[in-house]
């Protein structure tokens, strides 16, 4: 199959730069990084929820038909908005550097973005990444794993995984820290009320287990939230250092 024989939805093309304007009606006015701006701009001043095709017109100074013209629906804008609001990837893994530390950075980028524009985790997934930046991040996160032995389709199942708890663990966090801005409270002044919340609820009745966990010193909040996200990935990332082991012993 030949590459015109692959169709790609427009604001795709437009997005890698491969059709500059259609083949039929006036020449656009704008570009489609000026469109999916406008759009960043919304979701920054007042959440992903005041996205509107007219809103984001009404942003560029033009009508809200003529919009259309650039992205043809709202999820193609707002899946083109994510894209460009990650950013480019971490930088790429070094020649001396270590498949782990590498992943783990490529992991913690996914944090920093969605950290740094909060919206993201309330954009739909629609499928694989297709997006310019999207494309670039997959490809950075299966060159961190070359050389480990693993097969193609264990890279990309294991980048997935990776990913897939990064975005999990940024959307709770983002999530909390959201709550607690709502109560005028800092998030560690939140799980502390939530612990003993807790107590009180467990103090009785068959929760042993959780009593158990409430009496450890180490329940105290030392504001370390970090230290739970570095737990959790090393987990997961000592699974994947098991498999490369087998692999590797394996011949």
């Amino acid at each position: 199959m030949s590459d015109a024989d692959v169709e790609l939805p427009e604001s795709i093309e437009l997005a890698w730069g491969l059709r500059e304007r259609p083949g039929k009606g006036p020449r656009r006015s704008l570009t489609i990084e000026q469109v999916v701006a406008a759009g960043i701009r919304v979701a920054e001043a007042d959440g992903l929820a005041a996205v509107s095709m007219s809103r984001v017109a009404g942003e560029l100074g033009m009508a809200t038909m003529s919009l259309y013209r650039y992205v043809s629906a709202k999820n193609d804008l707002l899946t083109l908005m994510a894209d460009a609001a990650y950013g480019e990837p971490p930088t790429p893994r070094a020649p001396d550097e270590g498949w782990r530390p590498a992943i783990a950075r490529w992991a913690y980028g996914t944090v920093t973005a969605i950290r740094r524009h909060p919206w993201i985790r309330q954009v739909p997934v629609s499928g694989p990444p297709m997006g310019p930046n999207g494309v670039r991040w997959m490809e950075q996160g299966l060159a961190a794993l070359r050389g480990t032995g693993l097969r193609g389709t264990e890279r990309l199942s294991t980048i997935l995984l990776v990913d897939g708890y990064a975005r999990y663990w940024a959307t709770l966090t983002a999530d909390m820290t959201e709550a607690a801005a709502n109560e005028q409270l800092s998030p560690d002044d939140v799980g502390a009320r939530y612990w003993q919340q807790l107590a009180r609820l467990t103090r009785h009745g068959p929760y042993p287990a959780i009593r158990e966990l409430l009496a450890d010193a180490g329940m105290e909040s030392d504001g370390e939230v970090d230290a739970e996200w570095r737990f959790g990935l090393d987990r997961i990332l000592d699974g994947v250092e098991a498999l490369i082991r087998d692999r590797a012993a394996a011949g």
